[in-house]
């Protein structure tokens, strides 16, 4: 019997498609709620022009795992994903602060 945990090193690097089948990117790290101990969201690392990357936050339950693919899935196209916050290579993004609202419902909320 196949059980439904996985520990997150085996998630981080794993495929992230969009709803029209395009390859997003990779998961680069989980972000944990301290206090709920449950994971508040994903951070998505897409490859950029000139070899550099672009890191997306997007709500861990928005990621729906496709066992066919190994894969995961959420609905959002790559124009979605590109709209909503973002760190750049190199950039000092404060993954923790969830203070300001995004238009996508796939984002983290207030």
């Amino acid at each position: 019997m196949q059980h439904t945990m996985v520990p997150s090193d085996r998630v981080q690097h794993v495929t992230v498609y969009g709803c029209d089948g395009t390859k997003l990117g990779t998961i680069e790290r989980l972000m944990l709620d301290k206090v709920s101990g449950t994971v508040a969201y994903a951070v998505i690392k897409t490859g950029g022009l000139l070899g550099t990357h672009h890191h997306y936050p997007v709500q861990w339950s928005a990621l729906k795992y496709d066992p066919a693919r190994q894969a995961f899935q959420v609905e959002l196209t790559s124009e979605q994903l590109s709209s909503g916050p973002c760190e750049f290579d190199g950039e000092e993004f404060d993954w923790g602060d969830r203070s300001r609202p995004y238009q996508h419902p796939n984002y983290w909320s207030i």
